[in-house]
């Protein structure tokens, strides 16, 4: 008698591994910062802008992605302001790209920042690796031009199509 579900090849089964990825501690460690920055700003999910904000607090390869000077100043400046003004207008609006209805993840994060989340996973599996790290996910969330980040990254003058080109030379995107 056949098996009802038929047996995955050894090849097969590598090849479902290889297409994803999980988050490497320091990358859950950004997460963990967005979340308490995202209740310490009174938001009520974490969005694009709460991860972009920790992964400049935590991961030393993003900030030399992004270069050292007054951009990156500028940049912090803004990710600080938004708790005391800058990001009131995002206030109780959940970030998203338009393309589906609007629920927030079960884990609390904007659909766009799920969406980033998991295709950082996705990156780092198509280079490799079984850890998505940082630079996977700075790559993620300068993809959509819709994000909250990428409007940051703008407002602080951030050749957002130079980064993803950095970031593309790192072998990440």
């Amino acid at each position: 008698m056949q098996p009802r579900i038929p047996r995955q090849s050894t090849q097969e089964q590598d090849s479902r591994r290889q297409d994803t990825a999980r988050p490497s501690d320091e990358l859950t460690a950004v997460v963990s910062g967005a979340r308490r920055r995202a209740v310490r700003d009174g938001d009520r999910h974490v969005d694009t802008a709460h991860l972009l904000h920790s992964l400049l607090e935590h991961d030393p390869a993003v900030h030399a992605v992004l270069g050292e000077g007054p951009q990156v100043a500028r940049l912090l400046g803004y990710l600080v302001q938004r708790s005391i003004g800058y990001g009131l207008r995002w206030q109780g609006a959940v970030e998203d790209s338009g393309a589906v209805p609007v629920v927030p993840d079960a884990d609390g994060l904007s659909p766009l920042a799920a969406d980033a989340m998991h295709d950082s996973c996705l990156r780092a599996a198509r280079r490799g690796d079984s850890l998505a790290r940082g630079l996977d996910l700075l790559g993620a969330l300068v993809r959509d031009p819709r994000a909250r980040a990428v409007e940051v990254l703008h407002r602080a003058g951030v050749d957002v199509d130079g980064l993803r080109a950095r970031i593309d030379k790192e072998g990440v995107l």
